[in-house]
């Protein structure tokens, strides 16, 4: 291929590259090294194996979680319903009727898509705390028919029995054979976040998130976007849970409540908001403080308040954004150059 005949052009595209594309995919590269590297370093680690699964469910929810509120700016109090809504379509399906776990998966994603359609328009049309309400009032009003319909869901108790799942004739029985699984579907949704990021549909979505009124004034079906990533993060949320039904072989309302939903946005605003790998960061640091703090016992939460009350305080912007906004400011003025602004943080 040869070069533009405009140098100007040539520098600018390269300039493009290394500072829009590259560090995406280098970030990709880098996350997707650190997750192959773990389970051969450390085989039998705990915190590989069995932390890492939940690790891995926990960054799927928060990626698609921010593309919600991180750039469209749509809070959601209830991101945990979708992905209750998934486990037990599949829980349901294959205990009560006896359908293949893969089939019951789409049955649970086909669900959660008409729900989360019918729904997106009229609730996505509040803002603010009202929106926030009525997030968290349908998250409540899910986990209260998980409860309640006993027949169907086991109410408290929840379903047992759930089958694992069979990939190309191999099937998944440790925690290494779903950490190798929850691991690539991690890596695909964090690809498709930052694919979607610097699309079109994530300018759009950043225009929505800064002025909804200018992103109108500019063409943008606003309602439209905004129900389109609604749509997006549920059936991700959805497809995150009928993989924990089968990876848990058991499942109850417990792990679908309001503070379930309150986890995830925590996440998102502790790795950094409108930052992919801030999300993944967010998910990874919270589910290791959870799983390190157990020996404390009862002041297990006690402690971890107060860690996130200093993050937040020293680090408002979040961990990972706060964290790479202050090394480039270190290295442009080492460089004697102008530091960077950061908002192209994937």
């Amino acid at each position: 291929m040869s070069r533009p005949r405009n140098p100007r052009a040539w520098r600018g595209g390269l300039a493009a590259w290394r500072h829009g594309a590259r560090p995406g995919l280098l970030g990709l590269l880098v996350l997707g090294a650190v997750v192959a590297a773990l389970p051969l370093l450390f085989p039998k680690n705990y915190f590989v194996t069995v932390v890492g699964v939940t690790a891995g469910f926990n960054v799927i929810l928060a990626v698609s979680l921010n593309l919600l509120i991180g750039y469209a700016g749509q809070i959601s109090l209830g991101h945990a319903a979708f992905f209750g809504l998934g486990a037990y379509s599949s829980a349901i399906l294959t205990t009560r009727y006896g359908v293949d776990p893969w089939l019951s998966m789409l049955a649970g994603l086909a669900v959660v898509f008409l729900v989360a359609s019918l729904i997106s328009r009229p609730i996505l049309r509040l803002k603010g705390h009202y929106l926030a309400m009525a997030t968290l009032g349908f998250g409540i009003i899910v986990h209260i028919v998980m409860v309640q319909a006993v027949t169907l869901t086991g109410g408290p108790d929840g379903l047992s029995g759930i089958p694992g799942l069979s990939l190309l004739g191999w099937r998944l029985k440790t925690d290494l054979h779903w950490y190798w699984l929850v691991a690539g579907v991690m890596l695909v949704v964090v690809w498709l976040s930052l694919n979607i990021v610097d699309s079109r549909t994530g300018r759009a979505l950043r225009a929505v998130h800064g002025s909804e009124f200018a992103a109108e004034m500019m063409g943008i079906d606003t309602a439209r976007t905004k129900a389109q990533v609604f749509v997006l993060s549920a059936l991700l949320s959805a497809f995150a849970g009928s993989l924990f039904a089968h990876q848990q072989g058991f499942v109850s309302p417990d792990s679908f409540s309001f503070f379930v939903s309150i986890e995830l946005v925590t996440m998102v605003v502790l790795g950094g908001m409108a930052s992919t790998y801030g999300a993944v960061f967010g998910a990874v640091t919270l589910t290791l403080l959870k799983a390190g703090l157990v020996v404390f016992h009862d002041y297990e939460m006690v402690i971890l308040g107060a860690i996130l009350m200093v993050i937040m305080i020293f680090l408002p912007q979040g961990l990972f954004v706060g964290l790479t906004r202050r090394l480039r400011l270190a290295l442009a003025r080492r460089r004697g150059q102008p530091a960077a602004s950061g908002d192209d943080l994937a």
